[in-house]
């Protein structure tokens, strides 16, 4: 009769630059799997520059502000500081989970590129214009850092959407499920705090996360099973 071992966590592994090399090992010598990751680094790529573009455009032709039943009736704040510093907090951690299991890459990478091409999408139909954040000193984070964190890209929120889509795709490891939906919580108060998006660009985050999620589980059907092959096998 066969032992069943528990796989140990990356972070209890008594060796784990170790283990992280056996799995990229392992994995790199599947031609197939290199091809899968290939293709989803790419999607990625492109989808970050359209992304970027999308924004830009909507900017540039962003018209009036309009009222908002929380916005209209709440006090702003400043929380540049708290949104750009935990965008970064939010990126290297969760690049970090998926790049510590080689199995994650590609289902990752295709469902995020998934999430900036529709979202690129959204954001090029209607161009309202940000509400007034008057008598609130914004941080100088730089042009193309401004562009993309304080730009005309609306509807709807990125920062809560991608939290949320992080949520779902780990939905199966306790703790990043929890982390990750905390941190869509978090993303989309400070973002109505600040006044930095609508309430109905937050809410409906949610809900087209949802969707995008489960389009990407449609068209990625081998890449999700490879990416949940790994489930109890936490990182």
């Amino acid at each position: 009769m066969t032992e069943t071992r528990t796989p140990v966590p990356l972070h209890r592994h008594p060796r784990p630059h170790a283990e992280l090399w056996r799995r990229y090992r392992h994995y790199g010598a599947q031609q197939e799997f290199r091809v899968s990751v290939l293709l989803s680094v790419l999607t990625f790529a492109a989808s970050l520059i359209v992304s970027f573009f999308a924004i830009g455009y909507s900017t540039e032709r962003a018209s009036n502000p309009v009222t908002d039943i929380i916005l209209s009736n709440t006090p702003i704040f400043d929380v540049d500081g708290l949104f750009v510093y935990g965008t970064f907090f939010f990126i290297v951690l969760g690049a970090a989970l998926i790049a510590a299991h080689p199995k994650r890459i590609p289902f990752a990478l295709h469902t995020i590129a998934l999430f900036y091409f529709i979202r690129a999408a959204f954001i090029t139909l209607t161009h309202l214009g940000p509400f007034p954040m008057s008598g609130v000193d914004s941080f100088d984070f730089g042009t193309v850092i401004g562009r993309m964190f304080f730009g005309g890209d609306l509807f709807f929120s990125g920062h809560t959407g991608l939290a949320f889509l992080m949520a779902l795709m780990f939905w199966h490891e306790k703790r990043a499920r929890y982390f990750f939906l905390a941190a869509s919580v978090y993303f989309g108060a400070i973002v109505l705090l600040g006044h930095l998006h609508y309430s109905i660009d937050v809410a409906s985050a949610f809900f087209i996360t949802y969707g995008i999620f489960h389009i990407a589980e449609w068209l990625f059907p081998k890449d999700r099973a490879i990416f949940l092959a790994d489930e109890g096998e936490e990182a």
